[in-house]
């Protein structure tokens, strides 16, 4: 217990540093075309991402705790689908992540068309910056690109997930689990999709956070369950 509240307690520090840190950028770089302050888009992405780790950490504490993972007869397809858990899971916390850079960047209202991005699948200026690798921190067009991309990623694994589920002896609270992970991805989708086509409402915007943390909590949920399972 004790090195679980050393590490809480360092991420805690550190999470309030790069709050300060990121504010600070805003305060700083303001140039006099800016109406309103802006923050790096980097140090926005690193307190969210810090804020992630954190939020994980201690569900996922909670969860050995309060929720004591349960009992499933072990099998090469029960340990697949346990992989396939843990990869969904690391594809959404990314996903989480590059929704940081999205909303840093305001990459929202650069193309607010679906699933074309101005009548087209690729658009012309998603290399437009050189050198070639900064237009995935710092090109809007490519940003909002990869944004999509990993949550379409996201919806096929989740459906993925859901669906090879079906045919395994899971207990009831792991299918539970898989159930709501399928169906928060869907309406995450849904709800990721209207916030573009309106061009980026705040109170869709800030549901669509909300319903990414929806997304990690549950694909922890479902990890967590399957904590038990031995390497076969």
């Amino acid at each position: 217990m004790k090195p679980r509240v050393l590490i809480f307690g360092t991420l805690l520090g550190l999470q309030g540093l790069l709050g300060w840190y990121m504010v600070k950028s805003g305060l700083e770089e303001k140039s006099e075309y800016q109406r309103d302050p802006k923050v790096s888009h980097y140090r926005l992405a690193a307190h969210l991402g810090t804020a992630l780790v954190f939020y994980s950490l201690l569900l996922w504490s909670g969860f050995t705790h309060l929720m004591p993972p349960s009992q499933i007869e072990n099998s090469r397809q029960i340990m697949k689908f346990r992989k396939y858990t843990h990869m969904t899971k690391g594809l959404v916390f990314l996903t989480a992540l590059s929704g940081a850079l999205v909303a840093g960047l305001d990459a929202g209202l650069v193309y607010n068309s679906w699933p074309l991005m101005a009548d087209r699948w690729i658009p012309t200026d998603i290399l437009s910056q050189s050198p070639k690798w900064k237009n995935f921190f710092e090109n809007a067009t490519t940003v909002q690109f990869d944004h999509r991309l990993l949550g379409e990623l996201v919806f096929c694994a989740a459906t993925g997930l859901w669906v090879y589920s079906r045919r395994l002896p899971l207990s009831g609270r792991t299918r539970l689990a898989v159930n709501c992970l399928f169906g928060a991805t869907v309406l995450q989708v849904a709800l990721g999709i209207t916030t573009l086509l309106l061009y980026v409402p705040k109170p869709l915007a800030a549901s669509h956070q909300s319903g990414a943390l929806t997304v990690l909590s549950i694909a922890i949920w479902l990890s967590h369950e399957m904590k038990l399972l031995k390497r076969i």
